[in-house]
């Protein structure tokens, strides 16, 4: 009977593992403004999915690049660059992210801009590493 129940449990387990709820995209945006960080950089690395509900996602992962943690605000930036064209209006931002303190977010945010304009921002060029003699 005990292995009946084990099996029994271990079988909901695996039939629930799909019954979280999915959050909408408002509730998504609103995450950004967690205090939580690891609720925002979810909020900001799911929010690309969305590309359907673009006139509300791409102002906010704008907001997002003046997030005060780097993670957030480079993810925000590689969002961005998913949506491509659709996000030119975020490039006066991204180019204010090319100063960030953090290199990494500084790199996303050339990516993105060669990815929304990228005749006027060609890719970031990857600098080539020193030769062992």
């Amino acid at each position: 009977m005990r292995l009946r129940t084990l099996l029994g449990l271990l079988l909901c387990l695996v039939a629930c593992g799909g019954c979280g709820k999915r959050k909408s995209t408002d509730e998504l945006i609103a995450d950004l403004k967690s205090d939580h960080e690891g609720d925002r950089i979810k909020a900001v690395r799911l929010l690309p999915l969305r590309k359907g509900d673009a006139a509300k996602v791409i102002p906010a992962l704008t907001a997002s690049l003046k997030d005060k943690e780097s993670d957030v605000r480079r993810s925000a930036a590689l969002g961005l660059a998913d949506f491509g064209e659709a996000a030119k209006e975020a490039i006066p931002a991204l180019q204010e992210v090319l100063r960030d303190k953090d290199a990494r977010t500084r790199e996303a945010a050339g990516i993105a801009l060669s990815r929304i304009d990228p005749a006027r921002f060609p890719a970031p060029s990857k600098a080539k590493p020193a030769r062992k003699k």
